[in-house]
């Protein structure tokens, strides 16, 4: 690869694979940068591979939806309280459906129906788990918005979620999942100890 040359990044978990495709911003990059100092700025592709399910190609803004759709649905998922996640653009629709997860993506093609696909929790782990690991990505400078997470109750949950994770393929996958989680999760204030209350006795 040279300093005009296309470059590709890949991530992939046991059922997922994303893979972005795209140009290094030369005139943001240092006069004489080196492979290890370009960064992937200008996306020009992507392809998200859900193995048997689905192979999903789009635009960036089909990207940005996924992000700000399936990593909220997780964080509340986690949290107890999962409900409905639709992007700003209504390309993307997460939703709990049954033991699973239901995930719709709606095409700008015209008279194109929507791509209805049920995951189960392995699977929306391996989905999570290539979204962070792109955000996280020190190769690529696209400058995602990070989705806004707001705390929520029924904290409690979300150890019961990791006994659903337990398959061979998701476990390292849950585990890291939750990691992430539990660094935007509030930390819980201290209690301050009941001042004693005096005890009444009753009169014979």
């Amino acid at each position: 690869m040279n300093s005009f040359g296309g470059m590709a990044l890949r991530y992939e978990q046991s059922s997922c694979r994303l893979e972005l495709k795209g140009l290094p911003d030369v005139s943001a990059q240092p006069q004489s940068p080196s492979n290890s100092e370009l960064l992937l700025s200008i996306l020009t592709s992507w392809e998200l591979n859900l193995g048997q399910r689905a192979s999903l190609q789009g635009k960036r803004e089909h990207l940005e939806a996924l992000v700000e759709t399936v990593l909220p649905y997780v964080r509340l998922m986690l949290s107890g309280a999962a409900h409905k996640q639709t992007s700003k653009t209504a390309v993307v629709v997460v939703a709990p459906r049954g033991r699973g997860h239901q995930l719709q993506l709606i095409s700008s093609q015209p008279n194109t129906p929507p791509l209805d696909l049920q995951l189960d929790d392995a699977e929306l782990a391996d989905l999570t788990q290539c979204l962070d690991q792109m955000l996280l990505d020190p190769r690529q400078g696209l400058s995602f918005k990070q989705p806004m997470l707001k705390p929520q109750k029924h904290q409690a949950a979300a150890p019961a979620m990791v006994h659903s994770w337990a398959a061979p393929s998701a476990a390292i996958a849950a585990v890291a999942l939750c990691a992430f989680v539990a660094m935007l999760l509030p930390i819980p204030k201290p209690l301050l100890p009941a001042s004693p209350q005096p005890i009444e006795r009753q009169k014979p």
